[in-house]
């Protein structure tokens, strides 16, 4: 029985990253608390925790650092048009599908970044619940 409570709590150590989708920062926050009462029970909990934990922050990092690289296309794809920097009253913007194609580009890149996040963080679950250790791709280790 004790087994399956530590399977249990790992499970929801790397399902509690979903509370990203209800307020900001919930992906890390509620994997860390969780994390926090439970290291010292097991170090089954405690890897599983890390991991959790260390996958989360890896990849904010890694959709912020998206987000950054769309600010400067967004703006080159608006700018890119202006007729004329003396005269104000003759900005052309203009919207076309190549000035657009950096954009979509990168916004649908964020978008596969995060459903991957999502079926890892399911894949890790599953696995926690099963009683295997997972280990997360592309994780930087923040905590060791």
């Amino acid at each position: 029985m004790k087994q399956n409570n530590e399977n249990t709590n790992a499970f929801l150590i790397h399902i509690s990253a979903f509370a990203g989708f209800i307020f900001p920062f919930g992906n890390i926050i509620t994997p860390l608390i969780a994390w926090q009462t439970l290291k010292d029970r097991s170090t089954f909990l405690d890897e599983h925790g890390k991991e959790a934990i260390n996958f989360n922050i890896s990849y904010s990092l890694y959709i912020f650092i998206l987000t950054l690289s769309f600010i400067p296309v967004f703006i080159g794809s608006i700018f890119r048009n202006f007729d004329n920097f003396d005269n104000f009253n003759h900005i052309n913007i203009n919207f076309e599908a190549s000035n657009l194609f950096g954009v979509f580009g990168i916004t649908s890149l964020a978008g596969i970044v995060g459903i991957i996040k999502i079926a890892l963080i399911i894949i890790a679950a599953l696995k926690a619940k099963e009683g295997e250790n997972y280990k997360y791709p592309f994780t930087i280790k923040f905590i060791k």
